[in-house]
């Protein structure tokens, strides 16, 4: 198995215990999105208890990567995202970013 084929297994894992059904095909996309990050201790994780962190995936995960302008409804979808991964210590950015695109429907920026 490759380095690329792990990541995506321990994100797909990671789904599941929040109760997340991924689709392979979504998760390789966003997985491929991220770059070389996916391999680095630090820039693979998300950190729910950092202010600046979340400001970081809002500014440049939901509003650049996804398009959405909204405040308000990126707010909620990063909420949204944190509640759900709350007994996961260390949330999986690839994961995290799952949870996001689908919560915000924005699958077709995969495609």
């Amino acid at each position: 198995m490759s380095k690329f084929d792990d990541v995506v297994a321990k994100a797909a894992e990671q789904l599941k215990k929040v109760g997340v059904s991924a689709d392979d095909a979504l998760l390789r996309a966003i997985a491929k999105s991220q770059g070389p990050s996916i391999y680095l201790k630090d820039a693979s994780l998300v950190s729910c208890g950092d202010d600046a962190e979340l400001k970081r995936v809002e500014d440049n995960f939901i509003v650049k990567k996804l398009g959405i302008t909204d405040a308000k409804e990126a707010k909620k979808a990063l909420d949204g995202a944190c509640a759900k991964f709350k007994e996961i210590r260390q949330k999986m950015r690839v994961a995290f970013y799952y949870v996001l695109v689908k919560d915000l429907k924005k699958e077709s920026a995969f495609v």
